[in-house]
Order: structure tokens, then C-alpha cells, then sequence
């Protein structure tokens, strides 16, 4: 699955959904991927957010792996975890991808764009 979603609150929602959707289509089960999902759309559409610039999410299954893969066209700020206080309302969304996926990272696309990407092994 590839799409190109708006860099907007609603953008971010829409790709956790369509990956829901995508996920039961291939008879996958939606944990964690659509909260590793929903974690990177919020991100890109924050962070990684440029006026009139979508983000882009692809989604693929190689053997037992689901790959997701965010893209958005701030490749000038590279994402980070960062500590943050127990009573913050935001700022753990890296922490919870790294705890949720087997792997992660970020890969420098074409200027100006990043891809941060997350993988899953998917139980056969």
C-alpha cells in the first residue's frame, strides 16, 4: 500500500485507519503496526510538516516482515528520542515506536526528503 496524505492532524489519522484497513485485508493482526503507524504520521505531520508538501506512508510484507515506511519532506531534521518528563502531554512517540518495533531508523531520501522507517516480524 502507498498513499500521499496531508501533512495535517486529520492526515496522520487517516493513514492509522487505512493501514487498519490494509492490515485486514492481508489478514494481518493491527498491533503494533497501527500504533507504530499512528505515531509516525503524527510526527511527519508535525514535525516533518511543509506547507503544501504531503507525506507519503508504503507498507509492504516481505517473508514474515511488515515494513512501514513514513516519508516527509524535512529531511533537515533528523528524528530523535527524546527523554521526557512522566506528566508531559507529547513527546514519546519515537520511545514508543522503538519499543514496539523490531527495528527502526531514518534514511535520507532525495533533498528534501526522509524516510523514517519501522519493522515488524509478523508471527507465521
Amino acid at each position: 500500500m502507498s498513499l500521499r496524505l496531508s501533512p495535517t492532524p486529520r492526515g496522520a489519522r487517516l493513514a492509522r485507519l487505512l493501514t487498519a484497513e490494509q492490515l485486514r485485508t492481508w489478514g494481518l493482526p493491527l498491533d503494533p503496526a497501527t500504533q507504530i503507524v499512528a505515531e509516525l504520521a503524527a510526527n511527519a505531520a508535525t514535525h516533518g510538516r511543509v506547507s503544501g508538501r504531503d507525506f507519503g506512508l508504503l507498507l509492504y510484507v516481505v517473508g514474515s516482515t511488515l515494513r512501514i515506511e513514513v516519508t516527509d519532506t524535512r529531511g533537515d531534521l533528523q528524528p530523535q528520542p527524546q527523554p521526557c518528563a512522566p506528566d508531559a502531554e507529547s513527546g514519546r512517540g519515537l520511545v514508543l515506536v522503538d519499543a514496539l518495533a523490531d527495528k527502526w531508523g531514518v534514511a535520507r531520501g532525495l533533498s528534501p526528503r526522509k524516510t523514517v522507517w519501522a519493522e515488524i516480524e509478523m508471527a507465521p
